[in-house]
């Protein structure tokens, strides 16, 4: 059980844009847990029947896996989300796989216990809604992304994208994680990992990834980082820092029951 005082501070955005009345119906049934890379939130085929919220710097990602065994990340998730059921009423199979990224604390709730507090609340109802048409919105801009756009640019976005999410300029990301979220070999994500470097966009070291050149990254990225950003901005209220790292959202002042505070 997280008391309701503990969830403005635990660092999920969601949570964080309900009034405390709704905060409060959820905290009972919160769990706190600390996960590490590479931890399975979710396998192809099984229940959901937890809704996990990502805090602070943990990073988690839902990934399709095909049958020759190649793999492709379709989201990620952080601080200004949620990974399951959201809209669904009770446990439905996963279709892709949830695996953490980058490791920290989540919270955990039942999706049963979910759908008791959403009869109670239409605010909460509407929030929920709302992120997940946010999460579509990313996923089917993945997809585009995937079809259409070179891996530099890709990468590029994908970087930008979790800059949004931590803050600050050091991503503790490896280059075999970073070339099985974007489907490709290694050997190729560090050539193209190496051309950004001699732009001075980025610097690789082992095991981080360093943003030199935010403004010139964010030129060098396809369309596909700007439209996801710019649909959680329209949708959600998404608040974006100086440097670009998500820090808060504030839906439509008309939504009743949502918090607009810092």
């Amino acid at each position: 059980m997280i008391p309701d005082a503990d969830l403005p501070s635990s660092g999920n955005l969601l949570l964080q844009a309900l009034r405390p009345k709704d905060r409060a119906l959820l905290a009972p049934h919160m769990e706190l847990r600390d996960y590490q890379r590479g931890d399975v939130l979710f396998e192809v085929g099984e229940d959901v029947s937890c809704i996990t919220f990502p805090c602070g710097p943990s990073v988690a990602a839902l990934i399709i896996t095909m049958q020759d065994g190649r793999t492709i990340e379709t989201a990620t998730v952080g601080h200004e989300g949620a990974i399951g059921g959201v809209v669904s009423q009770g446990s439905l199979p996963a279709f892709s796989r949830a695996v953490v990224q980058i490791g920290g604390p989540m919270l955990r709730l039942e999706t049963v216990r979910l759908q008791e507090v959403k009869a109670s609340s239409p605010a909460l109802r509407n929030l929920f809604t709302r992120y997940s048409d946010c999460l579509l919105a990313q996923v089917l801009q993945s997809v585009a992304c995937n079809a259409l756009h070179p891996i530099e640019e890709r990468c590029a976005r994908w970087i930008l994208s979790l800059q949004d999410r931590l803050g600050g300029n050091v991503l503790p990301i490896t280059h075999e994680l970073l070339a099985e979220l974007l489907g490709v070999q290694r050997s190729y994500l560090t050539r193209t990992l190496k051309s950004l470097q001699q732009q001075a966009l980025v610097q690789v070291r082992r095991g981080r990834i360093i943003v030199c050149d935010r403004p010139a990254l964010e030129e060098k990225a396809c369309e596909c980082h700007g439209a996801v950003k710019r649909h959680f901005e329209t949708v959600l209220g998404a608040v974006y820092s100086t440097s670009g790292t998500l820090i808060a959202l504030r839906p439509a002042a008309n939504d009743a029951g949502v918090s607009h505070a810092m």
